[in-house]
């Protein structure tokens, strides 16, 4: 199997047309044609990672975010951009980026987020069809059970891996109990969709990151919880794995133990 046969397999699950405009998804760097040694899957590629894929021998990187998001002048060792590329090339190791396009994919990041939760009866945020499937941005659903807002929060800890939840003020939940039971997500930076949130009827939503001013004048509407971007993100990896391994079986598949969440917690 060639290094371009693994790429089609993950744009069948999230097809590059459906990427933003500004995004950048898709083949970073390296030769498709050759076999496919193995695959390494992350969600952001760092040097770190890639001496992973040399010592593990994988030659193509399966990232989330884009290692090339704005244009190199120099390839050199000023930045950690620069020797992850460099280090890529002089192995011969080839990186593709799955990012927005599969945020938006049927089987993405968003209903990712929604799984963990356990969300039923589910549908897009802002849903439209494209490439033949049905595609969008954010998800809500509905709970197993009715949470209160501590028991929400509690459950997003776990679910993602979080050490710590961002909330609102949320004034409106905080005199009753169990009260909690439609949801709404959407992963990495997606404040943008709380008006949608609030006008699918949700009680509260998670996203990644939020700014300081979107959490001011929802207290009354919605709790809205920001649980970090890498949280909100990180297990994508194994979307990606299962897509690899129903596609293309007998690649070698392995998943990264960096953790490169760039943000640290004291």
């Amino acid at each position: 199997m060639t290094i371009r046969e693994v790429i089609t397999a993950l744009e069948k699950f999230a097809p590059l047309p459906l990427q933003e405009s500004w995004d950048n998804a898709g083949l970073q760097l390296g030769l498709t044609g050759v076999d496919a040694a193995g695959a390494l899957l992350c969600l952001d590629v760092s040097e770190d990672v890639v001496q992973e894929a040399i010592a593990c021998g994988c030659n193509i990187i399966v990232a989330h975010h884009p290692l090339l998001f704005r244009g190199l002048k120099t390839i050199s060792d000023t930045t950690e951009v620069e020797r992850a590329v460099r280090a890529a090339i002089i192995h011969d190791i080839s990186i593709v980026a799955m990012h927005t396009n599969w945020d938006y994919c049927p089987t993405g990041v968003n209903q990712m987020m929604a799984s963990r939760l356990q969300l039923t009866d589910t549908t897009w945020l802002r849903g439209r069809t494209a490439e033949g499937m049905e595609v969008g941005s954010g998800v809500v659903g509905t709970l197993p059970q009715p949470l209160t807002p501590q028991q929400l929060i509690a459950k997003l800890k776990e679910c993602f891996e979080a050490e710590l939840v961002m909330t609102n003020n949320y004034t409106h939940l905080e005199s009753t109990e169990a009260c909690i039971t439609r949801v709404a997500v959407g992963s990495g930076a997606s404040d943008h969709l709380v008006s949608d949130a609030i006008a699918a009827g949700a009680q509260a939503y998670v996203t990644g990151e939020m700014h300081y001013h979107t959490f001011q004048g929802n207290d009354e509407q919605i709790m809205l919880c920001a649980i970090g971007h890498y949280e909100s993100e990180h297990q994508v990896v194994e979307d990606f794995a299962a897509a690899l391994q129903a596609e293309c079986p007998g690649l070698k598949i392995q998943i990264s133990q960096k953790n490169t969440n760039p943000i640290k917690y004291h």
